[in-house]
């Protein structure tokens, strides 16, 4: 008599793996932090018209460039390392959170371009012989006006979005606390309210109304950095997620 051995269920990642996910997401998350001081280092190229003729220092602006392409390297990786995770509660969502952090980074790079080719111009064009310094300012006002755009639609506006789809496969799955997620669906609206109305003109990027804006979702994003660092999801979210998408074992023939 043949005895037909029972096809083994779907093998879910162990718990040492899960806890691994969550560390190298909280780690990529807290690394999204790293640009912060850019706001005040990039401050003198967006407001001083007389950067791009040489006043200001190159180094500090080096720095903040190096720190922005980190953030949007950081931000790809949160996607990609949680994608696996979100997608057992949301395939939809997990698609939307990995274009949005897609998108966020290439945005951020055009912003760190214009940055960098400012300083190309600064420090290669400025001083030649011919070199128009009207033509020159117009050009810096240009291509900051290009940084700023690009900030408004990456690092404001994709957080919101971003909020909005992690935030709902965290708040559903429970793999972390609710209130975490809470601010982040909290939130998103009401960044997204105050970059349309920075779009219109209605105020700068650099009003109170933003910043006051921007703070939960800042909140959710660090908390959500830290907690995953430091405990990890909770094993009985984790045990749930395994338990609900497991599939069923065929009876032996």
């Amino acid at each position: 008599m043949t005895v037909t051995a029972p096809t083994p269920g779907v093998i879910r990642p162990p718990p040492d793996t899960m806890r691994s996910t969550s560390l190298a997401a909280g780690i990529l998350y807290l690394l999204t932090f790293v640009s912060i001081p850019t706001l005040m280092i990039f401050e003198p190229v967006r407001e001083n018209a007389d950067f791009v003729l040489g006043a200001g220092s190159d180094s500090g602006v080096l720095w903040g460039a190096a720190a922005e392409v980190v953030v949007a390297l950081a931000g790809i990786g949160t996607a990609v390392v949680l994608y696996r995770v979100a997608k057992r509660q949301s395939q939809t969502a997990a698609l939307g959170f990995v274009a949005a952090r897609v998108l966020e980074a290439a945005l951020i790079f055009v912003g760190v371009v214009s940055v960098l080719t400012l300083l190309t111009l600064r420090n290669d064009v400025a001083g030649t012989t011919g070199a128009d310094p009207a033509s020159l300012v117009t050009t810096g006002h240009t291509l900051a006006a290009t940084y700023d755009w690009a900030f408004l639609l990456s690092q404001s506006l994709m957080p919101a979005f971003n909020a909005l789809c992690l935030g709902y496969v965290m708040y559903r799955s429970g793999l972390v606390p609710r209130i975490l997620p809470t601010m982040g669906l909290i939130g998103a609206p009401l960044l997204f309210a105050s970059d349309i109305a920075i779009f219109f003109g209605v105020y700068d990027r650099s009003a109170p109304a933003a910043l006051l804006a921007a703070l939960p979702i800042a909140a959710w994003e660090l908390s959500l950095g830290v907690y995953l660092t430091v405990k990890g999801f909770k094993p009985a979210a984790v045990a749930a997620l395994a338990l609900t998408d497991r599939e069923p074992e065929l009876s032996p023939a």
